[in-house]
């Protein structure tokens, strides 16, 4: 229930629906727009309201939806009901195009059923009737006319039409150059049209030289259009084809119309599917340009709003100014809010916002407030404001009022919102607010909720002793004296009438005058109130600075902690790094230590040779040496011990010592080393798999002492070369290995492609390579470990 008839006029909402008039593409929608009601059905209002914001979801992602062709053909609809009766061609084009429309729509909603669910609903029960559309395909083209293969009848017309125009415009051709040779056309004149016949234009003193007939003639007189006798017999045919033409497309028409009458039951239907399709775009459209939302909804009274703006005050100041947003609460057990503050302060906005939002709402359109917001489920919303007198019913504006405040308590309950504005106003102020806190008792004892704009101070002390009603206020801006348009719930507002009295110039003694007259007891009041409201700003605004410099501590510590994180990882890929390097140099060194065996036992470990290539080895010791943490041998090396080279992996067997100089078998290579480069193997630092080999009980001593770096495979057979290429791969792998090789020969590579597509799919290889040319070329594999 609504009250006053006048309401939407009243809150603006007649705007609301000339703009959604604006945003439909047909009649369709604007009937809807038209019949838009108010609801108090919870299920009613959330389906519109989730309709509106999946409508919306589709014009925000800008897809293809079909925008054309919505036609409103109810009127040809109510032709074809009548038995015998045919519609138009233009009649069928409209349909055809619209029913195109609605077929696609309910397509794209079939394919998004799972995100636009509520919209799909509308689609579901739709039947579009295919075989209308195509049998209205086939007698139609494109330009909406009647195709001229639509009957045989037809065809066989069209066809004798076109070939006696063709002869009728020959002959009149013929005639016509005739003419002009003759010197009875006028010069630069040419064959008109004439009644639909063609006619030749002759000089009015050579009419009597050609038979036919005069059509016309030129303002003038000195020109006549005649046509030819010759093709008037022909022109007579043309007139008959063209009249068993329209027959003929009639009794077409005829028969599409008492097809499109069996369907009509579906076609209004389909056609209220494309009315709400449109309505729900329009109401989109509308929610996009005011930033409306989908609030949360309860089933029943409920006002919790965050960032409320009044739509019609956003429509008009976009892009100019921002409109102030309101945060407006109405809980359960105090649903009546005091709205009190300076002339032009706001008040009536507020009011108004409150009403012209909740209305909204339940008509189904989507509202300006934060998402988060709550909207319950009112019955009744009754509205006082404005300027009511009647001069019809001799009634005055306070009469109009009170008239009105009768209806509310005789009317309200706990389902219904109130809003009145300037309650008590226009009046003896000292009767008018006593009335007006009696009204408002009377409203509170029914359950009712509301808001209530006000300038009396008893209004405001009824308030801070009722429990079921809170004080608002209109904030001010005591410096400037000007309105700032924020919202404060709890606390009463000043009308600062002295202070605004001062800003427009009124004299000073005036003032003074004015504040005897007052008294002291209410100046009084209005200067503590305004003294408490400075102290509550400069309160806020201090509160604001800390909670600034809170932010900006909070986000310096969150930098500082992103940098502590940023560093820490910088920090792991610079060691990652370096170990890669090392790891790299450590293989390099190893390519150079096998390298210059084979380089010694190629020149016969000739001295000289074997000291110029061991001092570039000691060179390239030197380069790659890493500051690591010096390994030092608790134990005494003696003759017969495993030993290592410090950093080296590759173990061999002391030969002898003599004056810290050891002889050192590495496999079948001896060298000299000084005592402090070597390290008991026992006491080498271990690689984890010859740790865990160790755990297991593998003698990995034995392994080294026993391990030679190249696997010869020459004749052996292919099913045997896996097996001993795993077995040779684990043992290098075991002992911590870097480079191994496997001599296969070269043949006719039959073993080179088994060994090399077992290594592919070896974890443990790095990579793999032919050996130089010159020492064995691709007959020998070299393998990189990992």
């Amino acid at each position: 229930m609504i009250f006053p008839d006048e309401f939407e006029r009243k809150l603006g909402f007649d705007q609301i629906r000339e703009r959604l008039h604006q945003y439909c593409l047909g009649p369709l929608g604007s009937k809807l727009v038209d019949t838009m009601v108010f609801s108090s059905d919870f299920n009613v209002v959330k389906s519109r309201l989730e309709q509106t914001a999946e409508f919306k979801q589709i014009l925000e992602k800008a897809d293809a939806f079909p925008a054309s062709n919505y036609f409103d053909t109810s009127t040809y609809f109510q032709t074809a009901a009548i038995a015998g009766s045919f519609l138009e061609e233009e009649a069928f084009h409209q349909i055809l195009l619209s029913l195109q429309t609605i077929g696609a729509c309910k397509q794209y909603l079939l394919a998004n059923r799972e995100t636009l669910p509520q919209l799909f609903l509308l689609a579901e029960p739709v039947a579009v009737p295919e075989a209308l559309i195509k049998t209205i395909e086939s007698k139609l083209d494109d330009r909406g006319l009647i195709r001229d293969n639509a009957s045989a009848e037809l065809a066989q017309i069209r066809k004798r039409l076109r070939e006696e125009q063709g002869r009728v415009k020959r002959l009149a051709d013929q005639i016509f150059r005739m003419a002009v040779t003759q010197g009875w056309v006028p010069e630069g004149a040419t064959i008109t049209i004439r009644d639909g016949r063609p006619a030749i234009p002759i000089m009015a003193e050579h009419k009597r030289k050609l038979q036919g007939f005069i059509l016309d003639e030129s303002a003038t007189g000195q020109t006549v259009f005649m046509e030819p006798a010759e093709v008037l017999e022909a022109n007579n045919e043309i007139r008959d084809l063209l009249h068993a033409d329209r027959r003929e497309v009639i009794r077409i028409l005829r028969e599409l119309t008492g097809l499109l009458r069996e369907h009509l039951p579906v076609l209004q239907s389909a056609y209220h599917l494309l009315g709400e399709l449109d309505f729900a775009r329009a109401k989109a459209k509308l929610a996009i340009d005011m930033r409306g939302e989908l609030p949360q909804l309860k089933p029943y009274p409920y006002l919790n709003w965050i960032q409320a703006r009044h739509p019609l005050l956003f429509l008009s100041f976009s892009g100019k100014r921002e409109v102030v947003p309101l945060t407006i609460d109405l809980p359960e057990k105090q649903p009546f809010l005091l709205v009190s503050g300076p002339n032009a302060g706001g008040k009536s906005v507020c009011l108004k916002t409150v009403g012209l939002i909740q209305y909204m709402a339940q008509c189904g359109l989507l509202v300006s407030v934060h998402d988060k917001s709550t909207v319950g489920i009112f019955r009744k919303i009754f509205l006082d404001i404005g300027d009511q007198q009647s001069i019809e019913n001799d009634l005055s504006t306070y009469s109009s009022h009170l008239r009105n405040m009768a209806f509310f308590l005789q009317n309200s309950n706990a389902q219904t919102l109130v809003l009145l504005d300037e309650l008590g106003a226009g009046t003896d102020p000292n009767f008018g607010g006593g009335i007006a806190e009696a009204v408002l008792d009377g409203l509170l004892g029914k359950g009712a909720w509301g808001v209530a704009t006000t300038h009396y101070y008893n209004l405001k002390l009824f308030a801070e002793s009722h429990a079921r009603i809170r004080n608002g206020a209109m904030l001010f801006d005591t410096k400037q004296l000007g309105p700032l348009f924020q919202l404060e719930v709890g606390k009463p507002g000043s009308s600062f009438a002295l202070e605004i009295a001062r800003k427009t110039g009124l004299p000073a003694d005036t003032i003074a005058r004015a504040e005897e007259i007052i008294g002291k007891e209410l100046t009084g009041l209005e200067t503590l109130m305004k003294t408490v409201a400075d102290e509550k700003a400069a309160l806020e605004k201090q509160q604001r600075a800390i909670a600034q410099r809170e932010k900006e501590l909070n986000e310096t510590v969150k930098k500082y902690e992103l940098l502590s994180d940023e560093l820490h990882e910088k920090k792991k890929v610079i060691l990652e790094k370096a170990k890669l390097e090392a790891a790299n140099l450590l293989k390099e060194t190893n390519r150079q230590i096998e390298k210059t065996i084979r380089h010694i036992k190629e020149n016969k470990a000739e001295k000289k040779e074997t000291k110029k290539v061991r001092e570039g080895l000691q060179t390239l010791v030197e380069m790659v040496k890493l500051p690591a943490k010096q390994v030092v041998s608790n134990d005494k090396i003696e003759t017969g011990d495993s030993v290592r080279l410090i950093g080296q992996e590759v173990s061999g067997k002391v030969i002898s010592i003599k004056d810290e100089i050891a002889v050192v078998e590495f496999g079948s290579l001896r060298s000299t080393v000084k005592l402090k480069q070597l390290i008991r193997s026992d006491q080498a630092p271990q690689n984890p798999t010859s740790a865990k080999a160790r755990s297991l009980g593998v003698d990995v001593m034995k392994k080294q002492s026993l391990f030679v770096s190249t696997l010869d495979i020459r004749g052996k057979r292919v099913e045997e070369v896996n097996a001993l290429l795993d077995q040779f791969l684990d043992d290098a792998l075991l002992i911590g290995q870097t480079e191994v090789k496997i001599l296969h020969g070269k043949g006719e590579g039959v073993l080179r492609k088994v060994v090399r597509d077992r290594l592919k799919t070896t974890t443990g290889v790095a990579s793999f390579a032919d050996e130089h040319v010159d020492r064995g070329g691709d007959g020998i594999t070299i393998v990189v470990l990992k």
